[in-house]
């Protein structure tokens, strides 16, 4: 039920980074785009940590604000996926903008329900 949980979520927060975002597309369906949502939440499992390592140097000479680029370099994965490799529909117009945008967005919107859905 808690991965059904974080899914929706992950969901929810990439369908309003793709509403807000200029430079951020989805031409899917409601099956690619939980596919996407999947891809994303399995990518912030596995891929995020092991860039957080690979980069703590960087991370702790900015302070931690080298996390928003990890963030971004995991929704690049995600699209790079999602859009070339198994063609759901998630695509982004540049890197640097509409990516570090839409996973600043995604971030913010995963924290809030991350809050709300919190049952501790």
């Amino acid at each position: 039920m808690r991965f059904v949980l974080k899914l929706a979520a992950t969901a929810a927060a990439v369908w309003i980074a793709v509403w807000i975002v200029d430079g951020l597309e989805f031409d899917g369906s409601f099956w690619g785009f939980v596919g996407v949502s999947a891809i994303l939440l399995v990518a912030n499992g596995i891929v995020k940590p092991i860039l957080n390592v690979l980069s703590f140097p960087l991370i702790l000479l900015t302070l931690g604000l080298f996390l928003l680029i990890t963030n971004a370099l995991v929704l690049q994965f995600t699209v790079w996926l999602s859009g070339d490799v198994l063609d759901l529909g998630l695509t982004s117009t540049g890197f640097f903008w509409a990516t570090f945008l839409g996973a600043l967005v995604i971030s913010i919107v995963r924290w809030v329900a991350d809050a709300v859905l919190d049952d501790d």
